[in-house]
């Protein structure tokens, strides 16, 4: 069995692991976890618009996976975890963006993927974030 690698994803990831003492990835073979990712800028603002926030987070999903040799066209499961627009829907938004998301990046791969609603996620301000397994090759 391959030594796990891990790795920190440039800019964010580097001040993630030296504050809070975790990586944004790791590979063990041609297998990469991420860790969730959010809609985040390199200096940990959110954007207003969830849409926005929703496709940066796919954005930073795909950086970490570039720094461990992987891409969207690698993965095969998503994790999403998101602050519900009701009590008794995570919401329009969430779902089409997150689908189109998926489209547009992955191509005819579909992925597995398990959505689900939580009270709050790591940072104030933030409505998602994205974990993925891929399998590289």
């Amino acid at each position: 069995m391959s030594e796990p690698e891990f790795f920190a994803t440039p800019g964010y990831g580097a001040r993630q692991l030296t504050d809070m003492h975790y990586n944004q990835a790791v590979r063990i073979g041609d297998r990469v976890e991420t860790s969730g990712q959010g809609g985040w800028d390199d200096d940990w603002n959110f954007p207003e618009s969830l849409e926005d926030e929703i496709v940066q987070a796919f954005e930073n999903v795909e950086r970490t996976l570039a720094t461990a040799g992987a891409t969207w066209r690698d993965v095969i499961s998503v994790n999403s975890y998101h602050v519900p627009e009701s009590a008794e829907f995570i919401g329009e938004v969430h779902n089409r963006v997150m689908v189109e998301q998926f489209r547009e990046r992955m191509g005819d791969r579909a992925p597995i993927w398990t959505e689900l609603g939580v009270p709050a996620l790591g940072a104030p301000g933030m409505r998602v974030e994205i974990r993925v397994t891929a399998i590289v090759g």
